[in-house]
């Protein structure tokens, strides 16, 4: 028999239909079961019939019962699990392992926070900008503002492509500040440089292809490319950048930051870049050219684009995580308008499109002129603390003891040291004494360069100084 309990919170058709729930999983009405006329137990349960009646229904709804007109309402004929399902079934299905995706994540884990995520003193990070107050109104302003005048249509499904406000603003911030000149439906919005470099592993490469990337490099590229079944092939760099004549071969993408390679530091000279551009176009494959901080340049303007060079078979990534802030995640992919549309297609499929807020923020961003003058701000701060850097570092010996390189642009510098060097040791001693340096092993794949990848864009003056010169006094 159901019963009522005046002090419960819930509805009393609720209550009610718990408990029919619970007698017919557990059995105790079994399948075929009749069950009394709603007026009849409306009666005994002393409730009105409109509550049995809803009752009914949700059980019928739900698959628990069958109706007829002569039949009455009976209990479906299905199996039954007496007991709970967690006395069946203590545990769900057992994870597969992937132990490249465990790998993989460990590895990015140790390469962007170091090798512990104890708060230390200083630390030297080279994955992420300078933010402050400033930025944070402006961004918030650009947010309400926004959010204000946006249209209800802007809710609806977006484009796969991107909102079109903000790849029509990164078109012509392209145009004047890059020297790249191309369509809108040439520009993709991603999640930021991991989210593009799988977009085009997927749309672009077929399972089991070749790819060539820089070693030392980028870890993601090629752990991305490895988690998509890619094979792989590192490619020596050196003071002119990546070794073109070592790349594979039977290579479908070469990834590459030509502007400021990412760890070493270098710029890859013009010599190297015509060799790429030309063995690119021979062997048809793709060249993904990262320009991820190149619009910082202590010498001059910044360094023109393969792309400008050769846009028929060249993809180049941007990023607003290093020229604004990592928390935006957003990026573009600019490239030939048949490769961005198939992009774009396994964008619709898989991620459908990106948030409409941050876009929507964006744009408002960079077309009230916040973003241009962020940069040019942002830019003063960096010039500052890269002299102090590179300043310290010639004050203690360092760049006699190491070899300093990548001081030309970018918001990091490296201090190599030779092979034998014992990195981890001075890597955890440093540690041990407040700071926190990024190891270049940490950026190999199957080279054995050593040393350590210093960033100075979240690190004042003063704190640049007191840093170097603690580690100079462990590495001297």
């Amino acid at each position: 028999m159901l019963k009522v309990n005046r002090n419960d919170q819930r509805p009393l058709w609720q209550q009610l239909l718990d408990q029919a729930i619970h007698n017919i999983r557990t059995g105790k009405w079994p399948p075929g079961e009749l069950l009394l006329p709603s007026r009849e137990l409306a009666l005994l349960v002393g409730v009105s019939r409109s509550t049995i009646q809803i009752v009914y229904e949700e059980l019928f709804s739900r698959g628990y019962t069958v109706t007829s007109r002569r039949g009455g309402t009976r209990v479906s004929e299905w199996s039954y699990i007496t007991g709970s399902f967690e006395d069946v079934m203590p545990q769900g299905p057992v994870t597969p392992e992937l132990p490249v995706l465990n790998a993989a994540v460990n590895h990015l884990h140790g390469w962007l926070r170091g090798k512990e995520e104890q708060n230390v003193e200083i630390d030297f990070c080279p994955h992420e900008p300078y933010l402050d107050q400033h930025f944070q109104r402006k961004w918030r302003q650009s947010f309400l503002q926004a959010s204000t005048e946006m249209d209800l249509a802007n809710w609806a499904y977006g484009n796969a492509y991107g909102f079109v406000s903000l790849r029509e603003q990164i078109q012509r911030y392209l145009s004047l500040e890059r020297g790249i000149h191309v369509h809108i439906d040439q520009i993709m919005l991603t999640s930021g440089a991991q989210h593009s470099l799988d977009l085009i592993a997927q749309a672009l490469l077929n399972e089991g292809d070749t790819v060539s990337v820089e070693d030392p490099g980028f870890p993601a590229a090629w752990m991305t490319m490895k988690y998509r079944s890619m094979n792989v092939v590192p490619v020596p760099v050196d003071e002119y950048g990546l070794q073109v004549d070592r790349i594979h071969p039977q290579s479908k993408l070469t990834f590459v930051t030509p502007s400021h390679q990412c760890a070493v530091g270098v710029i890859m000279s013009e010599p190297r870049r015509q060799q790429l551009l030309r063995k690119a176009t021979q062997h048809q494959f793709w060249i993904v050219e990262d320009d991820y901080d190149s619009e910082f340049r202590y010498r001059g303007d910044p360094l023109p684009t393969l792309f400008s060079h050769q846009p028929q078979n060249t993809l180049y990534m941007m990023s607003f995580s290093k020229m604004v802030a990592p928390g935006i995640r957003i990026s573009a992919i600019v490239g030939p308008k048949g490769a961005i549309r198939q992009l774009a297609q396994v964008h619709a499929l898989t991620y459908r499109h990106l948030p409409i807020m941050e876009q929507l923020t964006l744009a408002h961003f960079i077309e009230h002129g916040h973003f241009m003058r962020h940069m040019r701000r942002v830019r003063n701060v960096y010039r500052r603390r890269h002299a102090a850097m590179t300043k310290a570092i010639a004050a203690t010996g360092l760049d006699k003891r190491f070899k300093l390189s990548g001081v030309e642009t970018g918001l990091h510098m490296l201090l190599e040291a030779e092979e034998s060097f014992d990195e981890e040791a001075v890597t955890n001693q440093a540690l041990k004494e407040g700071i926190r340096v990024y190891p270049l092993s940490n950026y190999c794949l199957n080279s054995d360069r050593k040393g350590w990848v210093l960033g100075f864009a979240k690190v004042d003056e003063e704190a640049i100084e007191v840093g170097i010169y603690r580690l100079a006094e462990m590495l001297l």
